[in-house]
């Protein structure tokens, strides 16, 4: 029920940007769950991601490390012998090429010569500083390419007068994997993108946006 209501609201929005000079979405889909290959990897996404949803049923959750910090700078998960810290910093726009849409500049529809994630249509204020994570004493930096498109980073909200994170780390069963993920801010409703490292490498991450949570 809760994501059939989601679906009719998120419509309702998509409709009112429609409405406002029909704002392109010009960011890629191919980086969805939808798009992603069957095998291991996308049964381990279906059991927490939104995108996944449907195919979660039957599926055994993943373990998660617990975050043991976080505020609206940063947030970091240990356990297991991992660390795993995201953090944000401030988007200066005057250091970036910003590409409009619209008359009189009216939305920013690419940064740096991509589409983007977080405040599509407008000048984002925050950006992912960076994702590292550490393995048994071993650095694994996920490489700024995989979060140079992605703004808005949210590491709280607050539920019923409590502080809370949507954020977390999923390890898979075999424990070869670790997925770092994150539900960050858009004009209207959320996007989700999720970090794959596998054996100490990254091998690679899964964007889905257009979520009423």
């Amino acid at each position: 029920m809760r994501f059939l209501l989601c679906l009719c609201l998120l419509g309702l929005s998509i409709y009112a940007v429609a409405q406002d000079e029909a704002l392109p979405d010009l960011r890629p889909k191919k980086e969805g769950f939808s798009k992603y290959p069957k095998g291991e990897i996308r049964d381990d996404l279906a059991t927490f991601t939104l995108g996944g949803i449907d195919e979660r049923i039957g599926k055994n959750p993943l373990e998660k490390l617990p975050a043991v910090d976080f505020n609206m700078k940063s947030i970091t998960f240990e356990g297991n012998n991992m660390r795993v810290v995201i953090t944000a910093v401030p988007f200066d726009a005057s250091k970036h090429k910003l590409a409009y849409y619209g008359g009189e500049k009216k939305y920013v529809v690419k940064i740096d010569g991509k589409p983007y994630w977080g405040d599509y249509g407008s000048v984002p204020t925050t950006t992912i500083g960076s994702v590292m994570v550490i393995v048994n004493k071993d650095t694994i930096q996920v490489p700024p390419a995989a979060f140079s498109d992605l703004f808005h980073p949210d590491f709280t909200y607050v539920d019923g007068g409590t502080i809370r994170t949507h954020d977390a780390v999923f390890l898979s069963a075999d424990k070869h994997r670790i997925y770092v993920y994150m539900v960050n801010s858009e004009a209207i409703g959320h996007y989700e993108v999720t970090w794959i490292i596998q054996d100490k490498k990254y091998v690679g991450r899964v964007i889905d946006s257009g979520f009423m949570q």
